[in-house]
């Protein structure tokens, strides 16, 4: 897919700011880290670094997906919070729109991810080459031809609940990489990470930081 890059100019929302750590809530259209050439320059961790020049990457989001985001402020930190993403000790929980009316009250998505390589970065279901990507979700609200969805990843794959989503006959509304016909024609992709929750890099306390979904 090739489009402008026109990244929204909102100001930096900040969520939570330590001496170890920095939360933000992303907002949609714009890149978590640089892209490839100058025009994909603009990008979270370089206006949080205009701001926190300590700020160091510890995980990503999708450029069309908005909400909550971490920021190590020192390599300790980003060592700290790198070992929980990696081991699977953050809890994350996000909300979404998806097309169509879902039956059920709640369930799981079990289905292995990994690139579709000629239509990269699209990601696809692969039973035989794919990485394990589990996703648990809850019903919220149920609309016409659209269902409010809570998704709580337990894995970190690229387009997880996007794909997943579109996996059980539910994508995303507005997903510029999944969706179709109507359920495309929406002004950003209807996913919001909500919550991020996580041991504190100094000492180890819990810690949950949340932010609202815009839509």
């Amino acid at each position: 897919m090739t489009d402008t890059y026109t990244p929204p100019q909102d100001p930096l929302v900040v969520l939570h700011h330590d001496h170890q750590v920095l939360l933000v809530d992303k907002p949609a259209g714009l890149l978590s880290v640089p892209g490839k050439g100058p025009h994909l320059a603009d990008c979270l961790i370089a206006r949080v670094q205009s701001v926190f020049p300590d700020a160091l990457l510890v995980h990503r989001l999708d450029r069309d997906t908005s909400g909550v985001m971490v920021f190590a402020l020192t390599p300790h930190a980003q060592r700290h919070l790198g070992l929980q993403f990696e081991n699977r000790q953050t809890r994350k929980t996000y909300v979404a729109r998806v097309h169509g009316q879902v039956a059920e009250a709640k369930g799981t998505v079990d289905l292995p991810l990994c690139v579709d390589w000629p239509n990269r970065p699209r990601q696809m279901v692969d039973h035989a080459n794919g990485r394990a990507a589990v996703t648990d979700w809850r019903r919220l609200k149920r609309g016409s031809d659209e269902t409010r969805m809570r998704l709580m990843p337990k894995t970190g794959r690229s387009h997880q609940l996007r794909v997943h989503m579109l996996a059980i006959g539910h994508p995303i509304l507005g997903d510029p990489f999944y969706a179709t016909g109507a359920a495309l024609d929406y002004p950003r992709l209807m996913l919001h990470s909500e919550s991020l929750a996580f041991r504190h890099p100094d000492g180890g306390l819990p810690v949950k930081v949340s932010a609202k979904p815009p839509f």
